[in-house]
């Protein structure tokens, strides 16, 4: 996108939105006859095409008083809001109109020094995903169907604001970036130099959280992985005081530039409407100390803002903008964040590496692995699992695996059943683990968080792991590569270092993926088989590991420990795993799947105990075997 003309304007300036939409065609004391009839009186949508005379002047005052980007009358022209008014099939329609007749009146405002831009506003709509209300698809459908009529009408950009739900987020840009795709595919080079920049903004509710509980950290962990994605921030629900800390947090903490529209403070119900009393003056106040100590790279205003809000925000902005190093502090910002890939549930986020690893993997939400967990999906017991889930979070896990895989059953039923019920009662992230493509699909879909896809490999060439690293991308997944090829699985040091290798660069160079969405498992071996090819198994796992920290040391690391111990007795399969899991994490191991209340601290195991397996770990040992 390095030719968008908005994304050359944003790194050369402060950009300013306009303010306030819906409240300012309020002001208009419009009737019944201005919106079609009563039954589609409030659809504010529709006064594109029954009233653009309004809309367009609308338009002209926020340009008038110094806007750099207006946003389209749109929020709420996707099918899912429109169907209320029962005009859901006229989506694209009013959206082209929206971007149209805010396109027109930008372009009268450009001039060769200063170009004016439309945003195409898309509104979270009336459903949130993550309680069930509408499910992915049809969600994504009808925000395609909205950013197409968008783009086709002339938008420079995306703006999906006042999000409340993260899924809902994932649905909207999965549509837009569908509808960029098409776009760009059909339609010649024009002056967007074919990219259409997203903008995501969250709003934050007074109680500091999204509506579905999600946090500020848990958002920016969510969306950053999204390279369509240019900005990030928040919009709506509160003043710009409100949002003081959480911009501060973003400002630290997003890799992306930061995107604030607060309204004109907080509302108050005077005769059945709503009054915001912040001054313009107030506003510029905040807007000041935000771009000039947090470095905020977008500002503008949402509801009760006027054109008078904006016109003191564009006085400031013209002798602001014209300092030297404007343009270098958003790069000078991005330098000092502090931003670790993370992943996140609904409601919180976990970084990938911890200052005292690893990070626990509860592993005994899988049917593969627990013989209760099994039970329970035999018998669709769901609430138990739930309660399963929570008590690996207070035995201390950090992450959940979920594998419902189970020879007969309807995997994907089964996965669809047990994330309907983790997705908004577990609170901690989760890892999906299955090896069937749409499997996978089926929980992402139903995640609003970010999650950790266990696992690709290359046993079967490229074909599958092609597959899931799309899905990757496309809902912006971690994914957990194993050392295995079309050879099968390795077992020395120099083959699990080649197969890491060449997974990484096929993520990162065929399918755009980072180093840091990758988590490589070089696999460890059962120790106490009595296989002498096994050996040193151990060695060449800790060995791999260092050499993958080393090489690609944005990517992190992850073991199931428990494997290292299979065939043991429980007693001694603690020991080994708490040992084995002690000199992993020496060699740098960022996460582990364990059964967390089962891992003791070294110094309670006995000298000589902790002596046999290290011997046992490091192919050490001082006895031979007997023919008989």
């Amino acid at each position: 996108m390095s030719n968008s003309p908005f994304l050359a304007a944003l790194a050369e300036r402060v950009i300013l939105f306009d303010g306030a939409m819906g409240t300012t065609i309020q002001r208009y004391n419009l009737c019944t006859s201005d919106f079609g009839g009563a039954q589609y009186e409030g659809c504010n949508e529709l006064l594109c095409v029954t009233r653009p005379d309004v809309i367009a002047h609308i338009h002209s005052t926020y340009l008038d008083a110094g806007a750099d980007v207006i946003e389209t009358n749109s929020f709420g022209s996707s099918a899912i809001v429109l169907a209320e008014y029962g005009i859901a099939d006229r989506s694209y329609e009013l959206s082209r109109a929206a971007a149209e007749l805010a396109r027109s009146a930008a372009d009268r405002y450009c001039t060769a020094e200063r170009r004016r831009f439309v945003a195409g506003s898309m509104g979270p709509g009336t459903k949130l995903p993550s309680l069930g209300h509408i499910e992915f698809d049809e969600a994504e459908e009808a925000f395609y169907v909205q950013a197409r009529g968008l783009i086709d009408g002339g938008a420079d950009l995306l703006c999906i604001e006042t999000c409340q739900d993260p899924l809902q987020v994932k649905a909207a840009l999965a549509g837009a970036e569908r509808a960029i795709d098409e776009w760009r595919a059909s339609t010649p080079i024009d002056w967007r130099a074919h990219a259409v920049p997203i903008i995501v903004s969250v709003t934050i509710e007074t109680t500091g959280t999204m509506l579905m509980g999600t946090d500020i950290a848990a958002a920016l962990t969510t969306f950053e992985p999204y390279r369509s994605i240019v900005a990030f921030g928040m919009n709506c629900a509160t003043g710009p005081q409100e949002m003081e800390e959480h911009v501060r947090y973003l400002a630290q903490s997003s890799p992306k530039p930061v995107f604030v529209m607060p309204n004109a403070g907080l509302p108050e119900n005077i005769g059945g409407r709503a009054h915001y009393h912040l001054m313009p003056d107030e506003l510029l106040r905040w807007m000041q100390r935000y771009v000039e100590e947090f470095s905020v790279r977008i500002i503008g205003g949402c509801c009760g803002t006027t054109h008078e809000h904006i016109r003191v925000l564009a006085s400031w902005l013209n002798e602001y903008n014209a300092r030297a190093d404007v343009h270098q502090r958003e790069q000078l910002r991005q330098r000092r964040v502090e931003f670790a890939p993370s992943v996140s549930s609904l409601y919180a986020s976990v970084p990938l590496h911890i200052d005292n690893p690893p990070v626990l993997v509860g592993e005994r939400c899988n049917a593969n692995g627990s013989k209760q967990f099994r039970q329970l999906l035999l018998t669709n017991h769901y609430d138990a699992m739930v309660e399963m889930a929570k008590e690996q979070i207070r035995e201390g896990a950090h992450i959940l695996d979920v594998c419902v895989a189970y020879v007969g059953r309807d995997e994907c039923r089964d996965m669809e059943e047990v994330i309907r019920r983790f997705r908004t009662m577990v609170t901690i992230p989760l890892m999906f683990d299955s090896t069937e493509v749409a499997v996978l699909e089926t929980a992402l879909k139903l995640y609003g968080g970010r999650a950790i896809i266990n696992s690709i490999n290359f046993e079967d060439g490229t074909r599958k792991a092609d597959a899931i690293l799309q899905l990757a991308k496309r809902f912006g997944a971690a994914v957990i590569a194993l050392s295995i090829d079309e050879e099968g699985q390795a077992y020395t040091t120099e083959k699990k270092i080649a197969i890491a290798q060449r997974i990484r660069n096929h993520a990162v160079e065929f399918h755009g993926l980072r180093e840091e969405d990758l988590i490589f498992d070089p696999l460890t071996f059962p120790l106490g088989s009595g296989q002498e090819d096994l050996r040193r198994s151990a060695i060449a796992t800790l060995e791999a590991i260092r050499h993958i920290k080393e090489h690609m040391p944005r990517a992190a690391t992850i073991l199931g420990i428990s494997n290292c111990s299979f065939g043991l007795s429980p007693g001694i399969r603690h020991i080994l795993n708490s040992v084995f899991l002690h000199y992993a994490v020496e060699a740098g191991l960022d996460l582990a799947i364990v059964h967390a209340s089962k891992i003791v601290p070294l110094y309670t195991i006995d000298a000589h105990g902790r002596e046999l397996c290290r011997q046992l770990i490091f192919n050490e040992r001082q006895w031979e075997e007997v023919e008989e």
